[in-house]
């Protein structure tokens, strides 16, 4: 199926982002610094990669989707857009050398700060959306694929819950006077966080690797609810871990 306009625009940013986050690797190993803490390389390089995949994970995996195209094609744009911004507001930060989330020391870190989290909230609405789309109407595809989007896009709303559980604790803290507490505070979310937003790329990957195969329909779905089971079990164990570091 040929692309349409927007689904290409999507990939283009999805591509541009993944550059982005390899450009500032590159800028990292050039550089140096520390690779962890709120002022680092590393934020642009993760978010960047991390963004890039997802978009084009998420303009992929809706092609599945039983929604009308118009209403999936904005809400993508949007989405790109977000995207766009997410990363655009972290880069900046970096290259300023202070830290993007939480950062409240200035009026216009502030600004930044409040601005990504506002971005959050827009990215949680809309892939929201396409997890209940998932789930009122069975998406289409090969064998397995309904049973992978669904469950990518069940996995994300954990990585969405997690991410915003994180930017509500350091919001807490920064208020209360704790600004370098705040910093270091989303730790423990971070591998629940990063494991379970990726789901919407592998499982549905999986199923189109599947599909390339000679094996039977019901060998592909039996492989895919081990697959599904699998990557349920790594992120209940990420998740015990934050319960426990918390």
């Amino acid at each position: 199926m040929t692309p349409r306009p927007a689904e290409r625009l999507c990939y283009a940013v999805g591509a541009a982002l993944v550059l982005s986050g390899l450009a500032h690797l590159v800028v990292f190993a050039v550089d140096g610094g520390p690779w962890e803490g709120p002022v680092s390389w590393r934020k642009p390089v993760t978010f960047g990669l991390s963004f890039g995949l997802t978009l084009m994970a998420i303009t992929w995996v809706t092609s599945y989707l039983r929604m009308g195209a118009r209403v999936r094609n904005v809400l993508l744009v949007v989405f790109a857009a977000d995207c766009v911004l997410e990363v655009g507001g972290i880069t900046h930060q970096a290259w300023r050398r202070v830290p993007s989330h939480l950062n409240m020391e200035t009026a216009f870190d502030s600004r930044v700060s409040m601005s990504l989290a506002v971005g959050g909230g827009v990215l949680v609405v809309l892939l929201s959306a396409f997890a209940v789309v998932s789930f009122r109407r069975r998406p289409e595809g090969p064998a397995g694929m309904a049973l992978a989007g669904r469950s990518g896009f069940a996995v994300l709303i954990v990585a969405l819950v997690s991410g915003a559980a994180m930017i509500a604790r350091g919001v807490v803290l920064t208020r209360t006077g704790h600004q370098e507490a705040a910093y270091h505070s989303t730790a423990p979310l971070k591998p629940l966080h990063g494991v379970s937003l990726h789901a919407i790329l592998v499982l549905p990957a999986l199923a189109w690797l599947m599909s390339r195969t000679g094996w039977r329909d019901g060998t592909k779905e039996k492989a895919m609810l081990g697959a599904v089971c699998c990557y349920t079990a790594a992120v209940t164990g990420a998740g015990v871990w934050a319960l426990m570091t918390y």
